[in-house]
């Protein structure tokens, strides 16, 4: 790929509002050798295909004071609202304005002096909203700084000097709050970069020294001392400790970490010093890629905001008629005065502004999926946000979801330790995952089962195994194993069989020993269900299991349907029937039913602490594989649809109320322009109450 042709990333500041981001799209497109640009606002970035200097984008940026860095630097540069620069010129405006108004006390609202103050004041505190604003009127482009532009120099020319500069303050103390609301939106995941340490203390070569993490190599030793945050994925060498991976999972209780473990950036080292060999590069970590997803995911339209974007499309435009139309015809038709009614289509001008309509959405989504990825929650996208907050199924797959996924000994018939060290040592040549639960139960009652000789050893395909043992030989395997030799079955076997458990039967000559093995339900199982119970949602199993295991497992659990015997095909045509009547959501481990993922509403994976796969194949991703984060999820995504609809619904009916003032002639510039930076404010505060919703309580 050629230099002109490859896409870089750049990571940006100071853009004030989407607005501005489409012109600064549209600035970088007309650089020299720029062959596409794409500004994602609500991420902070900017993708350039071609090529061009730091310098020239800055300058296509200026008109908003737009600084542009290397995308590999995380970290933000963290500087004061009041103390940005680009506020500087609000505060000097604002003071003229302040001192013109009290000298016309004494000298008059139409003193060359007053005049010139309030004048001043629209120069210097709306410098940048009429270059951008001329720009867009020679492009006959109708926006917000165009609809300003008109209405403040319309303003001065019937000689509303004081208003118009007011007017221009307030709407650039609107254009920062709508700024401080997407960096208040991004905190979550401006938490996220700051993570990762930036270097890392490396052996190289026998050579211990600190280096930059964009140096280091795959294959370095890394050494992480207690106390230290880990700066690369990577996979434990030498050592032991406990690792808090909050970073990754959103879960605080720490992991015990030993030789082969997997261990990320970002998460601290609690206790001991271990060294861990680097598997990945920086750009390639999980906590790179969990923060690359979410910023795509931010900047993905949601279904509301396509809606608000289509409206505000053919919204601007008829403000735009409206105001001509209350202009002309009281003065033409009606002989009403010209200036009052010019005056009154200047108000519409402004109310015409769709700022608190543009924020209601992408604030709210912004700041959601932000949150989501604090608490350990990766969702991809805003379109999968709403998606989540409609469903009313949610389908979960049993094995590795419901369950551990780890089979484990439940009963034992006569509980006969000499029995079952025979038991474990025949088992010990098996390579089935049944056979690792009776060793794993052997080891935990501290058999000696490994000095147990076995003969003639040989698997049964299908049914089990046998050998010899002291010259005898047993068998250890399924009940048919034992019904085909001719061997009566004890009845309790259909009584385990009924619980839901798989049983394995052991012996000679006659059966010695009944061994009920189960794939045990997760601990937090029975309260997450009961939760989405609460919330008038069904809940159903999904799985490849007999019917009887099926039932066991789903009355325990408390589901609501259970659905079993079945193929991967099976699981799809199941939720595509669903899918006709209702929105389901399909919950797997991100690897097993990829199609039942795909093919439901939602897709939510198991993470795996940030498996690759999960990161991949699902909408939505529980990183630390924790149902209790499902009800988290779904709650988190409701309130969002609940916000963003009452954003959208009290800007519309401000700008409404505003308008009918017209009728009667009460409307004003100072309450067109209070109407739209109050609505703006509200609409932000009222999005940001997403941060406070936290995923701790299930």
């Amino acid at each position: 790929m050629s230099e002109t042709t490859e896409k870089k990333t750049y990571r940006i500041q100071n853009l004030s509002c989407s607005s501005c981001a489409k012109t600064f799209e549209e600035n970088l497109k007309s650089l020299p050798r720029v062959k596409n640009a794409e500004v994602n606002h609500a991420a902070a970035k900017i993708y350039i295909t071609g090529d061009a200097t730091i310098a020239e984008m800055e300058k296509a940026g200026a008109f908003d004071n737009v600084k542009v860095r290397d995308v590999r630097e995380l970290k933000v540069e963290k500087e004061s609202f009041w103390k940005k620069k680009e506020n500087y010129p609000v505060y000097a405006a604002a003071i003229i304005v302040i001192i013109s108004f009290l000298l016309s006390y004494t000298l008059g609202e139409n003193h060359i002096i007053t005049t010139c103050g309030y004048l001043t004041a629209i120069v210097i505190g709306g410098y940048s909203l009429f270059i951008t604003g001329f720009t867009n009127l020679l492009r006959l482009k109708f926006d917000m700084n165009t609809l300003m532009t008109i209405a403040v120099i319309g303003a001065a020319l019937i000689g509303e000097w004081q208003e118009g500069a007011t007017v221009v303050i307030l709407f650039a103390v609107s254009e920062a709050l709508e700024r401080y609301s997407m960096d208040k939106a991004r905190q979550s995941i401006n938490l996220l970069m700051d993570v990762a340490p930036s270097e890392a203390l490396i052996r190289r070569d026998s050579t211990e020294q600190i280096m930059d993490v964009a140096e280091i190599r795959v294959g370095d030793i890394m050494i992480v001392k207690p106390g230290k945050k880990v700066a690369m994925d990577g996979m434990v060498i030498k050592g032991t400790s406990t690792i808090n991976q909050a970073a990754i999972t959103g879960e605080s209780v720490p992991v015990t970490k030993q030789v082969n473990d997997e261990v990320f950036a970002g998460t601290l080292n609690e206790e001991g010093l271990i060294e861990v060999k680097v598997t990945k590069l920086v750009e390639d970590t999980t906590i790179s890629k969990i923060i690359h997803l979410v910023e795509e995911a931010q900047a993905e339209r949601a279904p509301s905001q396509a809606f608000v974007d289509k409206f505000a499309k053919y919204y601007t435009p008829a403000i735009i008629i409206i105001a001509i139309l209350v202009m002309l015809i009281p003065p033409l038709f009606l002989q009403a005065n010209w200036h009052d009614w010019l005056y009154q289509g200047l108000a519409v001008l402004i109310i015409g502004c769709p700022c608190a309509l543009v924020v209601s959405t992408p604030v709210a989504i912004v700041t959601a999926i932000g949150n989501a990825a604090r608490n350990g929650v990766l969702i991809k996208g805003g379109i999968h946000l709403e998606e989540a907050g409609h469903i009313d199924t949610v389908a979960f797959d049993k094995t590795g979801t419901l369950t551990a996924g780890i089979p484990v000994v439940t009963d034992i018939i006569p509980n006969d330790r000499s029995v079952l060290v025979k038991a474990a040592a025949l088992e010990n040549g098996s390579q089935h995952p049944l056979a690792s639960a009776i060793i794993k139960k052997a080891e935990a009652e501290e058999l000696d089962y490994q000095s147990v000789a076995i003969h003639h050893f040989q698997s049964i395909t299908g049914k089990g195994v046998r050998g010899d043992i002291d010259g005898q030989t047993y068998y250890i395997g399924s009940p048919s194993l034992f019904e085909s030799l001719g061997k009566e079955i004890d009845p309790r076997v259909s009584e385990l069989e009924a619980e839901g458990k798989t049983v394995m039967l052991f012996g000679s000559e006659t059966i010695e020993q009944i061994i009920a093995v189960a794939d045990e339900l997760r601990p937090e199982v029975v309260d997450v269900l009961q939760e989405l119970k609460h919330m008038k949602l069904n809940t159903m199993m999904l799985t490849g299991d007999n019917q009887r295991t099926g039932e066991a497992i789903g009355q325990r659990a408390g589901l609501t349907a259970v659905k079993a015997n079945l193929l991967p095909e099976d699981k799809l045509n199941i939720i595509r029937e669903i899918k006709k009547d209702r929105k389901v959501a399909m919950v797997g481990d991100g690897v097993n039913d990829a199609p039942a993922l795909a093919a439901a509403d939602i897709g939510i994976a198991m993470g795996g602490s940030g498996t690759d796969t999960a990161l991949e194949t699902a909408d939505i991703a529980l990183m630390s594989d924790d149902l209790k984060k499902l009800p988290y999820t779904i709650k988190l995504s409701k309130k969002a649809l609940t916000i963003i609809k009452q954003n959208i619904t009290f800007s519309l009916i401000i700008k409404l109320i505003a308008l009918l003032l017209v009728i009667p002639g009460w409307l004003t510039l100072w309450i067109a322009i209070f109407s739209d930076i109050g609505a703006t404010l509200i609409v932000t505060l009222n999005s940001l109450r997403l941060i406070k919703i936290n995923g701790y309580k299930s």
